[in-house]
């Protein structure tokens, strides 16, 4: 093989390896994403504070963390075109998960009917919400009266009823 030709095909090489990592990556990095990545032996997550909201959870890429008060402690119900809205925050089964400093309460996982392992926190199972766009948006808090950011410490409270009951469903 002549030379040039060796750095024709190492070129490529690298080039071709660059393209793979870099669609890897942009399939971890997509803020829609519900899981952590595929095999992942572990998913840490972190926090933000607000001004309003206060200290909740987030996950991938910084993106806000919810719950759904219609589901009950370690069961999900939100599936189908709901799961799709809020997608689920999911990991491999057996990985460990890792709160930021100052979660005080526990955190697990679900089997849902889909068979994937839902991340659960002080028994709320988390999602996320589709129209979040970035990093720090919390579109979702308090859409159809029942979606809320999870709060740090694990300890939600609905916000008293407003005077006029809004018809949304939530989704």
């Amino acid at each position: 093989m002549r030379p040039s030709s060796r750095w024709t095909s190492m070129a490529g090489l690298v080039v071709g390896a660059v393209f793979v990592a870099s669609a890897c990556s942009a399939a971890v990095a997509t803020p829609a994403a519900s899981t952590a990545p595929a095999g992942a032996a572990g998913l840490t997550l972190a926090s933000t504070n607000d001004p309003t909201l206060g200290a909740y959870l987030t996950g991938l890429n910084g993106m806000t963390l919810y719950l759904y008060t219609k589901d009950t402690p370690d069961v999900s119900v939100c599936t189908g075109t709901c799961a799709t809205t809020w997608p689920p925050l999911t990991v491999a089964s057996g990985a460990t998960i890792t709160g930021p400093s100052g979660a005080t309460a526990s955190f697990a996982t679900i089997t849902r009917a889909d068979g994937t392992m839902q991340v659960t926190y002080n028994h709320w199972p988390l999602y996320y919400y589709a129209k979040d766009a970035k990093a720090g948006d919390t579109t979702g808090q308090n859409v159809g009266k029942i979606w809320f950011v999870m709060p740090l410490n694990g300890q939600f409270s609905a916000p008293a009823p407003a005077a006029s009951p809004s018809a949304s469903s939530g989704y």
